[in-house]
């Protein structure tokens, strides 16, 4: 009895190390180009980008017309929102004009601390909180009702910004949205299937400034159908032919 239960584990043991070999494989099959991720994780764009494509809060580059929240913990009346100007430059109370375009969170910070520690406050505690992230941009085509380019504000995922471009039309193929974006240098595209994501079955990925969404029309002849129909998994970002 002991005999046989020990054979089962050691079965049971060996299919679980080659099934977890095969799933390594399959990670690995098809152009090394290619980027791989789901969700929240999907594959971020160049940080490099001029209008300060982003990968978090952090990397991101302020930008005309951002919204900001700027708060001094102690002095209410220093806390405020303040529109970036299309020049990059911000006005504030005992701090005047100062540059924020171009700057990180980080950057923008320190600057404001110096400034308000120079004969206005002792050790002043200064946060900035980017409200709306209105330089950034998407481009939404294809089968949508209002085709266009729109401004993101905040982290946007694929069903927020279909629904910015007004929806699919009658003619659009959910399971053939394709998002285009700059990774390494090199032009990326991956599939992604609305229907799914309705259902909860795939994740909602976030979108970036400067990624083009195209929703493809069912039944279409299109380079983009030939890409589609060539995509070994959906949410894989490869080269774009």
């Amino acid at each position: 009895m002991k005999s046989n239960l020990a054979s089962w584990l050691l079965l049971a043991f060996v299919c679980a190390m080659l099934g977890a070999c095969g799933s390594s494989s399959g990670l690995k099959a098809g152009s090394t180009r290619q980027v791989s991720q789901s969700g929240a994780q999907l594959a971020a764009p160049d940080t490099t980008s001029a209008s300060g494509a982003y990968q978090g809060v952090s990397d991101y580059r302020i930008g005309a017309q951002d919204l900001l929240t700027i708060t001094v913990f102690g002095v209410a009346e220093l806390t405020q929102d303040v529109r970036v100007g299309s020049t990059g430059m911000i006005s504030l109370p005992l701090v005047g004009t100062l540059q924020a375009g171009g700057k990180s969170v980080e950057e923008l910070q320190s600057d404001l601390t110096k400034k308000l520690s120079e004969g206005y406050l002792q050790s002043p505690q200064v946060s900035v909180f980017i409200k709306e992230y209105t330089s950034q941009r998407v481009t939404v085509e294809g089968s949508v009702k209002k085709p266009g380019i729109y401004p993101l504000t905040g982290k946007t995922s694929l069903i927020q910004v279909i629904a910015i471009g007004g929806g699919l039309d009658d003619l659009a193929d959910p399971k053939g949205v394709v998002v285009f974006r700059m990774i390494k240098g090199q032009k990326m595209a991956a599939v992604f299937d609305l229907s799914a994501i309705r259902r909860g079955s795939a994740e909602d990925p976030q979108v970036y400034g400067d990624d083009i969404v195209v929703v493809d029309k069912s039944g279409s002849k299109s380079a983009f159908r030939n890409f589609i129909q060539a995509v070994p998994a959906l949410g894989l970002f490869r080269l774009f032919p």
